[in-house]
């Protein structure tokens, strides 16, 4: 239950992670994504471009995630009962739920980049 309870906080903490990231590259690239639209890019181009960089992020994390779980493999053999340190069930399943939450997590983000008002950013200095 303890592993468990500290799984689900992992989890709670990586979606905040990409959340907050993803809120502040948008900030970033508000005059970019104003440009974008001034030029004639669609919701669905400014949309894609929110959820590639946030995919892009999830694509790293769990590269290094991988890596990090391959070399403490035997950490974790001697460390939880029961569980193989490389169960390709427990990492693919860790995987997509990662991947759910990180979809979800770019949504706002990605929301609030298509409401840009190309005149209000590229007006101000």
């Amino acid at each position: 239950m303890l592993a468990l309870a500290f799984g689900g906080l992992a989890l709670f903490l990586s979606a905040i992670g990409v959340y907050g990231v993803l809120t502040y590259l948008v900030t970033q690239r508000r005059r970019e994504i104003g440009i974008r639209v001034a030029l004639g890019c669609t919701e669905a181009g400014i949309v894609k471009l929110v959820l590639r960089e946030g995919l892009l992020l999830l694509a790293i994390g769990l590269l290094v995630g991988f890596a990090g779980a391959a070399a403490l493999r035997k950490v974790v053999a001697n460390q939880i009962y029961g569980v193989r340190p490389l169960d390709p069930l427990v990492l693919g399943g860790v995987a997509v739920l990662l991947g759910i939450i990180a979809l979800a997590a770019c949504a706002l983000p990605a929301r609030r980049a298509v409401r840009v008002d190309p005149v209000a950013v590229l007006t101000e200095q």
